[in-house]
């Protein structure tokens, strides 16, 4: 499935990226940095992880992390 680079959703994505270029997070973590919704978060993460730019380890809470492969960001 190839992900839409729709505006919005391209900037979602890159907060997402730019949480976790800083550190490794769970999903409530990268919902309070990025003062998105819980659920957009969790959207965008599951896209992320089936373009391999994110992958999740451990147990639930699942810890997310950058894989190092890029995605279009926009500049903030």
């Amino acid at each position: 499935q190839h992900v839409k680079s729709v505006k919005s959703g391209l900037a979602a994505r890159t907060k997402v990226l730019n949480v976790l270029d800083k550190h490794l997070a769970d999903s409530t973590a990268i919902t309070q940095e990025t003062s998105m919704s819980y659920d957009v978060v969790m959207y965008h993460l599951r896209l992320l992880k089936m373009e391999g730019t994110v992958c999740r380890k451990g147990k639930r809470p699942y810890i997310w992390m950058s894989t190092g492969l890029g995605q279009k960001r926009l500049v903030a």
